[in-house]
């Protein structure tokens, strides 16, 4: 099997076992691994290239040939095939020239980077921040998969891109959250631009706008003056439990089982990064829940 045809199976979950390992010892195997993964954060959901393919090819109308009627499909289909293999290997280019510097953490991890033009970004656990270090000067341009408190220093647009909307200033401080069903942006100071479903919001110092699986949540005034998970504590306010648990295994990389409990219930808390004791305590305690550890398996209990 030729090399483009093991990348494009890969792209679309389709390979086999031997052809899995004949994808990894490509030579440049991590590389893709590695552009894929920032390529994530520019994907549509839920766009089916098979499909539409199918669709496309559907709407084709045959034409009569000698008394005969013919589909003239027989030279789109290859075209097509090489058609996705460049859209492949230009959305690799486009992502290697656009977005030339990309900066990932790991669970229980954090960081904090400066910005080429002073502007700082700490990013929290399990996040991905792209941006193009050699065009910074022209567009002030960032995409961003999972969560990140900007300090933007003052000049022109600055954009934050995620899958969920776009987040637009010029000299602010603010929070994203982009995570799954997930979307909370907070300003904390000067003016934010968000815009979601092609509808632009303004915050003010104080204001945030969330949406949890689809729906508009409305928050009360934020008073602290930065995010709280900058000093190592996750703090929730009339949140769905799961958005808890799942924070939680990011932040200790543990994973949850759930007996007899409604994720859904909202909850209203904090919990430590510094310990696990602590932090499992601080879940549990407030629903009346019970606990039991197995190496990096937690199981909940409710009554």
């Amino acid at each position: 099997m030729n090399r483009e045809t093991l990348i494009s199976k890969w792209l679309n979950n389709d390979l086999n076992d031997q052809e899995l390992q004949a994808f990894k010892n490509l030579e440049d195997y991590d590389d893709l691994v590695k552009l894929n993964t920032g390529l994530q954060a520019f994907k549509v959901d839920g766009y089916n290239t098979s499909k539409e393919l199918e669709n496309v090819l559907s709407k084709i109308t045959p034409i009569a040939i000698g008394g005969k009627t013919q589909t003239t499909t027989h030279w789109i289909k290859p075209v097509m095939r090489v058609a996705a293999i460049l859209a492949i290997f230009f959305s690799l280019y486009y992502y290697t020239t656009t977005l030339n510097t990309t900066i990932t953490t790991a669970v229980a991890q954090k960081t904090t980077i400066e910005l080429p033009d002073a502007s700082s970004v700490s990013l929290n656990a399990k996040s991905l921040l792209a941006f193009n270090k050699t065009h910074w000067k022209k567009e002030r341009d960032v995409a961003l998969e999972g969560e990140a408190f900007f300090k933007v220093a003052k000049g022109s647009t600055f954009n934050v891109i995620t899958k969920s909307g776009t987040v637009t200033v010029y000299g602010t401080q603010f929070n994203v959250k982009q995570r799954d069903n997930y979307f909370e942006v907070i300003c904390y100071e000067g003016l934010v631009g968000v815009t979601y479903k092609s509808k632009e919001i303004k915050l003010k110092p104080g204001d945030s706008f969330l949406i949890i699986d689809g729906k508009t949540i409305a928050k009360e005034k934020e008073n602290r003056t930065k995010p709280s998970w900058l000093n190592n504590e996750s703090t929730f306010k009339s949140l769905p439990y799961k958005t808890i648990i799942t924070e939680f295994e990011r932040q200790y990389n543990v994973d949850f089982t759930l007996l007899n409990i409604d994720s859904t219930q909202l909850f209203t808390g904090s919990f430590t990064h510094d310990n696990l004791e602590i932090a499992l305590k601080s879940i549990t305690l407030p629903l009346h829940l019970t606990y039991s550890k197995t190496n990096n398996t937690i199981i909940l209990k409710g009554e």
